[in-house]
């Protein structure tokens, strides 16, 4: 079954602020599994405004949902008594809601015209170097063992894995004072091979990589658009693709919507796309991504929610299972790049 996708309603939108609503759908934040809060338990509170015909993950942080009701005064009423108020059925917490307009299926098909390269240097974005056959058959075999003898942590639509330093979702940063523990042994043949990588003319304390993240996608999963938050991690991100293939595809906004676009999560905010530039890659299993620079500060990173991708004249089907290996390093000061209109760390000073 495919799940709804919802969207911010624009500040033109009728139901984006006062008055008669048109939307019977409540974005919900600081509510969800990730605090405890089951999607059952969360209809039962709103249902007492009216028909409750579902509740939806907003986004993968566990902590933000949508709440969709039979009809918009039912959504109106919720809105208006819970918004900003502690909610006694949901342990006292907090709500903070918007309306949310369902998408349809038409409007999510944004990447159709975006013509798929099979080498980062088509691509022309400073800092993407794109490397296939990082590993060979055996070595991915070996890695993907490795993982799968590990501990899962269940986010909406994925799974993952973090060593070295947890990453949260809910603020998009790292926790330095939570220190994980090294990193595994089962990954140290990766790291000896990406000191080898070409095109690296960085500080080497820079790459003595700390944080590993494992993310495992189901066939047609993605991942919505974003920037890792820039006072979370130094230039260079490396990513290892196992097991299956997919297309990632490169945003960049205009200055004036960092924020936006580099929070923006499957209750996507929707910001201009007419100042949009965007660009696609295809990423064969095996291979290794380095964003860094420009690719790693200034472009927002995509995977369409497909199970099927166009490469070429080529229709390829994702496999029932795809694992990244998402390697950086933890950074311990301010960003100071050379891109502050999307830097978080430039643009709070």
């Amino acid at each position: 079954m495919v799940q709804p996708r919802f969207v911010r309603p624009t500040p033109s939108s009728p139901s984006s602020g006062a008055g008669e609503p048109n939307s019977s759908n409540l974005y919900a934040a600081n509510c969800g599994p990730a605090v405890g809060l089951s999607h059952d338990a969360i209809a039962a509170a709103f249902c007492a405004f009216g028909e409750v015909n579902g509740v939806y993950p907003a986004d993968e942080s566990g902590v933000r949902v949508i709440v969709s009701f039979a009809d918009p005064f039912s959504a109106k009423s919720a809105l208006e008594a819970l918004s900003g108020r502690p909610c006694p059925d949901l342990g006292g917490r907090t709500l903070h809601i918007r309306y949310s307009l369902l998408q349809l299926p038409s409007q999510t098909q944004v990447n159709e015209c975006v013509p798929v390269s099979l080498s980062s240097s088509d691509l022309n974005i400073p800092g993407l170097f794109l490397l296939p056959d990082f590993v060979n058959a055996e070595e991915e075999k070996q890695l993907l063992a490795a993982v799968d003898t590990q501990p899962w942590i269940g986010l909406a639509k994925r799974r993952v894995q973090h060593y070295g330093y947890e990453f949260c979702y809910g603020t998009r940063n790292v926790d330095t004072k939570n220190h994980l523990g090294e990193l595994p042994p089962f990954v140290s043949p990766v790291l000896e091979r990406i000191s080898l990588f070409p095109n690296l003319d960085y500080d080497p304390a820079s790459l003595k990589l700390d944080q590993l993240t494992v993310n495992e996608y189901p066939s047609g999963v993605g991942l919505s658009p974003h920037i890792d938050t820039h006072s979370a991690f130094e230039d260079c991100i490396f990513s290892l693709s196992l097991a299956g293939p997919c297309i990632m595809e490169f945003r960049r906004y205009s200055a004036s919507t960092w924020k936006v676009a580099s929070t923006t999560t499957d209750e996507e905010e929707k910001p201009d796309t007419s100042t949009c530039i965007k660009k696609a890659l295809y990423l064969p299993p095996r291979s290794m991504l380095l964003l860094s620079g420009e690719a790693r500060y200034a472009w927002n990173h995509y995977i369409p929610h497909h199970k099927i991708d166009k490469v070429k004249d080529k229709v390829i089907r994702r496999s029932p299972r795809r694992v990244s290996f998402t390697l950086r390093k933890v950074r311990n000061h301010p960003c100071r790049c050379e891109f502050p209109q999307y830097c978080d760390s430039q643009q709070q000073t």
